[in-house]
């Protein structure tokens, strides 16, 4: 049940302070239709022209009418560098496990190319033979995730500075045991589907973690990008097919 995994998930930036405006312009605020409005739901990050890297978690049975906006620094005002897109493709890896959040990463293709600016451009991500960062290095995740176990949510965009635990230590029983996978890296958490960025390079993207935002023995979970970059190529490289409303991956 993907719904009840979604109640131990925290999406936070817990001890983040606001990050300059569009200082990280590869940000990526994913929402969900809410009445009239829409309401952030996860992040992502622009990875190449008319793709965003995000998780699948955040989407497991597809876009179901929700939007991408780049330029993004406060949730709620009127900003000129805001672009708001459709999803046209939603390619969720056909691995992922609803059990343990292995494989858990995802690309949006935009329903058309964005207007490169100082607000919205790519970032980089770390492929196939990068060097991925070691136990306690700092490394910076950034999002609109919670800022607290209550739940409260920024309006503006966060960043904070965390380090990199221990592999062994997260594979610990009273960790998350057999659950964490050579597929994941851990680190304190941040906001679902946001970037884990090492050097200004995105080595993970942010997927699971402890019931609470800073608990002691459960630091956040990343997918390390580098293990993906055939399937992320790969996906990239596909001819369009099918529905635009449905992931990809599950289309007949």
């Amino acid at each position: 049940c993907v719904s009840c995994l979604l109640l131990f998930l925290c999406a936070a930036i817990i001890g983040g302070r606001e990050a300059a405006p569009h200082s990280r312009p590869y940000m990526a605020s994913i929402q969900v239709p809410e009445g009239e409005n829409l309401k952030h739901e996860c992040g992502g990050f622009v990875i190449a022209d008319q793709w965003v890297m995000t998780a699948v978690h955040c989407m497991p049975n597809g876009a179901n009418g929700r939007k991408v906006v780049l330029g993004v620094h406060s949730l709620s005002e009127p900003e000129e560098t805001k672009q708001t897109f459709d999803i046209l493709e939603l390619h969720n890896h056909p691995d992922f496990s609803v059990v343990n959040y292995d494989n858990d990463i995802a690309l949006i293709k935009l329903d058309r190319p964005f207007n490169a600016s100082d607000a919205v451009k790519a970032v980089e991500f770390l492929r196939a033979g990068g060097t991925n960062p070691d136990t306690d290095a700092e490394v910076e995740t950034a999002g609109w995730g919670s800022l607290d176990n209550l739940g409260s949510r920024p309006d503006k965009l966060k960043e904070v500075v965390v380090e990199v635990v221990n592999s062994a230590r997260c594979r610990r029983s009273d960790y998350f045991g057999r659950k964490f996978t050579s597929n994941m890296i851990c680190a304190h958490k941040g906001d679902s589907g946001g970037p884990l960025l090492y050097n200004g390079v995105a080595v993970g993207i942010t997927s699971n973690g402890g019931k609470k935002c800073g608990q002691l023995r459960k630091p956040g979970i990343y997918t390390i990008i580098s293990r993906y970059t055939e399937w992320i190529d790969k996906t990239m490289n596909l001819q369009p097919t099918g529905a635009p409303d449905q992931p990809a991956d599950q289309r007949s």
